[in-house]
């Protein structure tokens, strides 16, 4: 098999499981699940990166050698997450950025309009933007031609772990965008991480399936296993779904003598 890596922002990727860093019972398990997880890109609210505490400052125990992703989590509008953007950029965190724009405070979902507009903003910036969004076909085009990176997609609300209920929009995006697509939000067990990368996404974001588990750190191994399974099938190529029953062997002429 040929080198199958995943490259955003001109970095190869040889994991396509991303990690979040919030929800943890301790911040020290975040090293351990980096490590058992194999993720190289680990996202952090920039809200709770606090430089002058060693003990609540999350990039303290996130491993030099992952790639860093600044989330906008708090904004509420464009301005916001361009402001929020910027500061984590001022305080060493690098260029990626994932815009989160959340206005509804019920069910979370993301503003796709002031997402495009901070897209466009920080794209322009020389950022490398990875935009979370409620998956939308037409949206996801328009915030591709604003300089987005990837594309991130919500599976189901975030933190719900209800899994991917947003599976047939996703895959249309998936068909029909030529960008990194990212699943994001709602993923809650290793099974459905590996039916995102069946369907042929580039990689998938999970926290709370993997923060909440009795054992987060061995649920850090598995979710990596079911993304390397999913991208496996992908590429193998899954058969055909059929209507009617077909035997695997013939039913006639093996008895003949």
């Amino acid at each position: 098999m040929s080198k199958d890596v995943l490259v955003i922002g001109g970095i190869e990727l040889r994991s396509r499981l991303f990690i979040g860093s919030g929800k943890y019972s301790s911040n020290s398990l975040i090293p351990k699940i980096v490590d058992r997880s194999g993720a190289q890109v680990v996202t952090v609210a920039v809200r709770r990166v606090d430089l002058d505490s060693k003990d609540e400052n999350m990039l303290n125990f996130i491993p030099k050698e992952c790639v860093l992703m600044p989330n906008t989590s708090g904004a509420r509008n464009a301005e916001e997450a361009v402001r929020i953007a910027r500061l984590a950029k001022a305080m060493g965190c690098g260029n990626w950025i994932k815009i989160e724009v959340i206005s509804d405070t019920k069910y979370l979902l993301p503003d796709n309009f002031e997402t495009l507009k901070a897209t466009e903003i920080l794209a322009k910036e020389g950022f490398v933007v990875l935009p979370y969004m409620s998956p939308d076909l037409m949206m996801a085009k328009r915030m591709r031609d604003a300089g987005a990176a990837a594309v991130m997609p919500l599976g189901a609300p975030i933190g719900t772990n209800k899994g991917l209920k947003t599976k047939e929009l996703v895959k249309i995006m998936i068909d029909e965008i030529d960008l990194p697509i990212v699943v994001d939000a709602g993923i809650g067990k290793p099974s459905e991480a590996a039916e995102a990368m069946e369907l042929g996404a580039s990689a998938v974001l999970v926290n709370t399936a993997i923060a909440s588990a009795g054992d987060a750190v061995s649920m850090a191994q598995a979710f990596a296993l079911a993304v390397n399974a999913g991208r496996m099938a992908y590429l193998a190529g899954t058969g055909a779904v059929k209507d009617f029953a077909e035997a695997s062997s013939p039913l006639t002429g093996f008895l003949n003598v």
